[in-house]
């Protein structure tokens, strides 16, 4: 049974995308949650009781409910709390935001973050060896025509799903910014991505993750920079 919460906690890793995208909402939507580390490779068993998956994010709500995944989280935050939508007003808004979720959550993830922050860093986390020079070469080339794209969105749009900031622009830098602490981006690829997440990083919401130090990495000078 999941204990009542006396306020709301988002349990997270601080380089973890999903997690920072989770954050990113309830700060756009003025939710105010505290933060936990969750050492998932400890798997906790109180952790595991209410989350049997054992990842992170996981928002437990101050009733005791809990909520995994991110983007079933970041679902239940758009409906519960309804004042500042971030999934689109109308169907086709809806249907392109949840689009551009997945190519950030599932292909950019598989192809460029998983290539380098999980082989950089998760690796050193488990203690499971060095990362694979091949994995990262092909993180690293997967990275420029994923750039490109996100540059033509920016380009051709206010915002990357249409004219509202939405969970879409949060959740691919919510990806870039966890490579952006480790130093993997190389921003002079595409300038127009470069000037969408720099107006993104820009937003008081996005504070308290520049704001993140990891124990044993320190990112690259510009990485809390808001002219950058």
């Amino acid at each position: 049974m999941v204990p009542a919460a006396r306020m709301r906690i988002l349990y997270h890793q601080p380089l973890c995308p999903f997690s920072r995208k989770v954050r990113l909402v309830l700060a756009e939507k003025r939710i105010p949650f505290e933060l936990r580390i969750e050492r998932v490779w400890e798997r906790r068993e109180e952790f595991l009781e209410m989350n049997p998956a054992g990842t992170v994010p996981l928002l437990v709500e101050e009733n005791g409910l809990a909520l995994a995944d991110s983007y079933a989280i970041c679902e239940y935050l758009d409906e519960a709390y309804p004042d500042l939508p971030l999934l689109g007003r109308t169907l086709g808004e809806r249907a392109e935001v949840r689009r551009l979720v997945a190519w950030f959550d599932g292909k950019f993830a598989r192809e460029v973050t998983e290539n380098l922050l999980v082989e950089k860093q998760w690796k050193r986390l488990l203690g499971r060896g060095n990362p694979d020079g091949a994995t990262l070469r092909a993180g690293y080339a997967n990275l420029k025509p994923h750039l490109d794209y996100l540059g033509w969105l920016a380009e051709t749009r206010l915002w990357l799903a249409g004219n509202a900031l939405s969970l879409a622009d949060l959740a691919a830098a919510a990806q870039l910014s966890a490579l952006d602490y480790i130093g993997d981006l190389d921003w002079s690829l595409n300038d127009a991505a470069k000037d969408w997440y720099a107006r993104v990083k820009s937003r008081p919401a996005f504070r308290p993750l520049l704001a993140d130090r990891v124990s044993g990495v320190n990112p690259p000078p510009h990485y809390a920079d808001l002219d950058f």
